[in-house]
């Protein structure tokens, strides 16, 4: 009886620790189950969203400055200068609009400033406080984004290409008009229209060969970028045989710069002939002629630059479609016909190679002062 009592006694402590460890183990499991799982790190956006949150804040962080700059400008500065300020803040507010999310424009209106705040976070650009450096900023922009437009997918890369390209026209209208002096881009050639920048020569030679008609029917992105090569081809025909017709009817000062932009024409047309063969597309043919209308003859500056910018959007569809060598000739083409637009005294629009209807953009998260139509620098013929 003895022995069993002692036996009992030896046993207990061992239990009690069993009871104990259990009990320790079961907590520990709790703990380690309330305990909240450190949140995964938050993916890394698309490069396409990332260059649109970079341009949507430098469109808003630009455009505060200029309204400052405006309201400053419009008691003490020249009526030329007030009035460039004025066109650079419509534009940017389109741009701005045309940028932002429609999820943006859905938001709680209590959360719109910071919203705002944490868009202009992410600005590439600092926030100029004199009109050089607003000049000097907004030419800054336009170049970034045209280099974001480079690889950007086919919509946004439009988007880009126009907004970047609408950015440098500003510049160089408000520098003219306040007599500064924008420094040239790295890697840029000449500013003039006729040559915005060197282009890559692509002839017949490049071209790939065609397998067959029903190869070019299963390659449908091939055949939807090979038809907006067509028709790029279609308005390089129709502008050589415009120019060649204006050339014996503008005035003598025009006539120089109109000979370029021939010339300019006329290596576009082969070049987008060429790129659309290396698509199988069925390029146009050279027509003998073109019907010009009574107010083309009657007024051929202000009828090539209607030509000129009927261009951009079938050049936004290519720069949409496209990519490497192609998108890169596209962007060129692009900023080159804009600035043939602008020098004829045509309009690009607030984003060239878009066609926007500013009524159903949504109205960004502050209230916008747009003072006066949303156009880009005009200059008339004979400026460049």
């Amino acid at each position: 009886m003895k022995d069993d009592t002692q036996e009992t006694g030896r046993r207990r402590p061992y239990f009690q620790y069993a009871v104990f460890a259990l009990a320790a183990l079961l907590v520990l499991s709790l703990g380690l189950v309330l305990i909240p799982r450190e949140p995964s790190p938050p993916a890394v956006p698309p490069f396409s969203e990332q260059a649109r949150a970079s341009a949507f804040a430098d469109s808003l962080t630009l455009r505060a400055a200029g309204l400052d700059l405006e309201g400053a400008a419009r008691a003490t500065a020249p009526a030329p200068q007030a009035a460039a300020l004025a066109r650079v803040v419509t534009l940017l507010t389109v741009q701005a609009q045309a940028l932002m999310l429609p999820a943006d424009a859905a938001g709680d209106p209590a959360l719109d400033g910071a919203a705002t705040d944490a868009a202009t976070a992410l600005a590439t650009v600092p926030s100029p406080s004199t009109t050089a450096d607003f000049a000097a900023a907004l030419q800054a922009s336009g170049a970034q984004r045209l280099q974001d437009a480079v690889t950007a997918d086919g919509g946004m890369a439009r988007l880009l290409a126009g907004a970047g390209t609408a950015q440098l026209l500003a510049a160089e209208d408000l520098a003219s008009a306040t007599g500064l002096a924008l420094a040239p881009l790295r890697g840029a050639g000449s500013s003039s229209p006729a040559s915005p920048g060197p282009t890559t020569p692509f002839t017949a030679s490049a071209a790939t060969s065609c397998a067959s008609e029903a190869a070019v029917a299963d390659a449908s992105t091939g055949a939807d970028l090979g038809s907006a090569f067509a028709s790029a081809v279609a308005g390089e025909l129709e502008l050589v045989y415009a120019y060649q017709a204006a050339l014996t009817r503008i005035d003598s000062g025009s006539a120089a710069p109109a000979s370029d932009f021939l010339a300019r024409h006329r290596v576009l047309r082969g070049e987008a002939e060429a790129m659309g063969r290396s698509l199988c597309a069925a390029v146009p043919l050279r027509q003998p002629g073109y019907a010009l209308s009574q107010a083309f003859l009657a007024n051929p500056a202000a009828g090539l630059g209607t030509l000129e910018a009927g261009t951009l959007p079938v050049l936004g569809d290519v720069v949409a479609l496209s990519e490497g060598r192609e998108r890169e000739w596209a962007l060129v083409a692009l900023q080159s016909a804009a600035r043939r637009s602008v020098y004829w005294g045509a309009s690009p629009g607030p984003v060239p190679g878009m066609v926007l209807d500013e009524a159903l953009l949504p109205p960004l998260p502050e209230p916008v002062s747009t003072p006066g139509p949303s156009t880009t620098s005009a200059s008339p013929p004979g400026n460049s």
